[in-house]
């Protein structure tokens, strides 16, 4: 795994706790505080679909995300576009869990769903490309040289 790859899923891995606590702030919601963190505000059928949407979105996205830094070590890619792919994906999770949250009380965040959606989207088919761009392994330059015309002496 390069230091990249460890950089940024090391940094992912620090957030998992969050993704927790959000769990139990989400359980204790929807069960009035009889389980996990005491009870919050009253919540519409809609928001407690939006909570339970961003909270499992954020768990699958940040997994994801861990899987692309793995991937993308693989890649044939160039550097600038490996590493907006590296942090595409964390950023991801964190805007698509982050809108389904906000779209429960401000619609207008929708936009941060949509730009998490389309982080995902970049993230996986930057990787993917990358992935199918290294199974073409480039001539050696040794082919090249003996394969070149040589010049004619006379």
């Amino acid at each position: 795994m390069s230091n990249a790859a460890k950089l940024m899923t090391g940094i992912t891995l620090v957030t998992v706790p969050t993704i927790v606590f959000g769990g139990l702030t989400v359980l204790g919601i929807l069960t009035s505080g009889s389980a996990g963190m005491p009870g919050g505000p009253e919540l519409t059928v809609a928001q407690y679909a939006l909570f339970r949407a961003g909270h499992a979105h954020a768990g699958v996205l940040v997994i994801l995300s861990i899987v692309v830094q793995v991937l993308l070590d693989h890649a044939r890619l160039p550097v600038g576009m490996t590493w907006s792919a590296r942090v595409a994906a964390p950023l991801a999770a964190i805007c698509v869990s982050g809108g389904f949250f906000g779209v429960a009380y401000i619609p207008a965040l929708r936009t941060v769903l949509y730009s998490g959606a389309a982080l995902v989207c970049y993230a996986t088919l930057t990787t993917g490309v990358g992935l199918l761009r290294s199974l073409r392994r480039p001539r050696p330059v040794a082919d090249e040289v003996a394969t070149a015309p040589r010049p004619v002496t006379v």
